[in-house]
């Protein structure tokens, strides 16, 4: 069964030597010393080893069970759910008005790494919960937020966003679901839903779904839609449950992975809800959710290809195959670990590099939500808006691509089912797809984010990549990093001005190169990311730091994706650069 320990130390790394965090003026960064931080993390760590990493294979062999219209979780599920409600986790960075603990997003953010490396299915329930949280502090009435926001930061009772139907799932503007006014306020909400993680389960005394709806009066397309709060059991005055709401699950999904979380199919027949927001404004309250949401996702991506990346580890520093061909290696033994091989230490660096770069882009995309809500702060909003299709839809590509690489490792004994790493490959996958699939992240990238106020933001990137390059000119241990960066971050803009110059004209040219050119963003953020990484242990070890295998194996492993992954950007750029022809020339009949 594969086993996990949480990257504290490279977790510390980013937050204290990287991101400098107490050195910030983010409110409330300040109060994030070593100390405390190392303590959080390493009891979190401990939860998830000791009780979350157990269940993942038993949630992925059990999956869910719909009995009567109660759907039953995995064994043990309600248990740890129980632990985590009572060790306070799932308040860790919600508004102490309503019972969290209030720390920073970024701390938040760090944990959930932990617990999703740990076991991602499982994690969804409180993730889930966290996003309905979101939107009802952000868009709720007094009234709402006092009823709702306790139990749900808590856990006592979960939170749901129903979006999909079956017959409309990017292009919202087709959904069917109808809200009709009441004369008390309330709204009757009709309609199916489908792919509702966390839809029903035995976890919490009541659900709080989050579901959009079409109101009278508010025209075609995403114009007419509002969102709704929509409790599986009402809720009465003094904060009791009252009756079953007339919803009800219609079946579960059979996924080809996440086992553990309940995907549903939710139908409405005339449940009691209340708006939620403005009316007619439910995308703009959804929204809210997204940069949150779709960060998380992106976690998800490399979170994954941690755990994976672990057991890969271990088993190819354990399993006896071939001797090496510089001479033998352990001469003790009828053969050599795998570990010495080149192959595979090309494919175990491509995963390290990968997992440790990701986790910094994330961490940074984080604590610009953090400035963005706690300061206000307007450029951190813009940027990390920005930044956001990049981290969920390349995070989450390279992150399937890296848990496949992790099982590549352990040869046919990955295929097999007992050894579990094929669950980590089937839980990836679900990332690339959900909470936006990562074409649509592409076409948000190329065609909302790139033009967003004036391209101020883009420009803004490309200044902070140049201006990270000059500050290292005359440091010859820093052109490792600085040459491939700089050379990356024109082949971007070239990109960009590609689109710019043919766009208008012909828009499948920008269309066509937009996936390309999420994945060479991708590369020059993780390439940043490295440089950064490289600058801050390379600072470390001048000022003495006794650690100095973990510095230098940092800096040998940035140095590793600068030179063997960057150059990928330059393929992306001959694929944006040949244009639409010959992506559009077959008709839809010849294929």
């Amino acid at each position: 069964m594969p086993s996990y320990t949480a990257p504290v130390k490279d977790m510390q790394f980013i937050l204290h030597n990287v991101l400098k965090v107490t050195a910030a003026d983010t409110p409330g960064y300040s109060d994030l010393d070593e100390g405390f931080t190392s303590a959080v993390l390493e009891e979190a760590g401990k939860v998830a080893s000791e009780v979350l990493a157990p269940l993942n294979a038993i949630g992925d062999r059990e999956g869910c069970v719909l009995e009567n219209g109660v759907v039953r979780t995995p064994t043990g599920f309600k248990a740890a759910f129980d632990a985590m409600r009572e060790g306070g986790w799932t308040a860790l960075d919600c508004d102490p008005d309503y019972g969290g603990q209030g720390l920073p997003y970024l701390m938040g953010t760090a944990v959930g790494e932990i617990f999703v490396s740990a076991n991602m299915a499982f994690n969804m329930y409180q993730g889930l919960t966290h996003g309905a949280y979101s939107a009802i502090h952000t868009h709720g009435t007094a009234e709402q937020k006092a009823k709702y926001l306790p139990p749900m930061v808590s856990c006592d009772w979960t939170g749901t966003m129903n979006l999909t139907e079956p017959h409309c799932g990017t292009d919202l503007g087709l959904m069917r679901t109808k809200a009709e006014p009441q004369a008390d306020g309330s709204y009757r909400i009709t309609g199916q839903k489908i792919f509702i993680s966390a839809g029903e389960h035995d976890l919490a005394e009541n659900i709080i779904h989050l579901v959009l709806a079409k109101a009278p009066g508010g025209g075609e397309g995403t114009k007419g839609i509002s969102l709704f709060i929509v409790p599986k059991f009402l809720v009465n005055d003094d904060g009791s449950l009252g009756a079953r709401n007339a919803l009800s699950v219609g079946k579960i999904e059979e996924k080809m992975g996440i086992h553990g979380n309940a995907t549903c199919v939710m139908n409405y027949d005339g449940a009691t809800g209340w708006l939620l927001g403005d009316l007619h404004k439910g995308m703009r309250a959804m929204f809210t959710m997204m940069n949150e949401a779709r960060l998380g996702v992106g976690l998800q991506g490399y979170a994954v290809a941690e755990a994976a990346y672990q057991n890969a580890l271990a088993y190819a520093k354990d399993r006896l195959q071939g001797r090496a061909v510089t001479g033998t290696e352990n001469p003790s033994g009828p053969a050599d670990p795998l570990i010495v091989h080149p192959d595979i230490r090309r494919n175990l660096m491509e995963q390290k590099s990968f997992v440790e770069g990701a986790r910094a882009l994330t961490f940074w995309g984080a604590s610009l939500i953090d400035r963005s809500v706690r300061q206000g702060d307007a450029a951190a909003e813009g940027l990390v808006s920005l930044m956001i299709p990049v981290i969920k839809g390349f995070q989450t590509d390279k992150g399937f691509e890296m848990a496949v690489q992790a099982q590549q490792v352990f040869g046919g004994h990955g295929y097999i089912e007992e050894w579990g790493m094929s669950q980590f490959a089937r839980d990836a996958r679900i990332a690339q797809i959900y909470e936006g699939a990562n074409g649509v992240q592409a076409l948000d990238l190329v065609g909302r984010k790139l033009a967003q106020d004036g391209g101020k933001h883009v420009m803004a990137f490309f200044e902070m990549v140049k201006a990270e390059c000059r500050a290292h000119d005359g440091d010859d241990r820093m052109k490792g990093f600085t040459d491939p960066l700089k050379m990356a971050s024109k082949q971007l803009q070239t990109a960009g001005m590609f689109f710019m110059q043919n766009g208008m004209k012909n828009p499948n040219a920008a269309l066509s190169g937009s996936y390309d050119f999420m994945h060479l963003m991708g590369h020059v953020c993780l390439g940043l990311m490295w440089t950064r990484m490289a600058k801050a242990a390379f600072e470390a070890l001048d000022a003495g730091a006794t650690d100095t295998d973990f510095y230098q194996a940092k800096i040998a492993t940035g140095r590793f994706y600068m030179a063997r992954q960057l150059p990928a950007c330059m393929m992306h750029l001959a694929r944006i650069e040949s244009g639409a022809e010959t992506v559009m020339a077959l008709h839809a009949d010849a294929f």
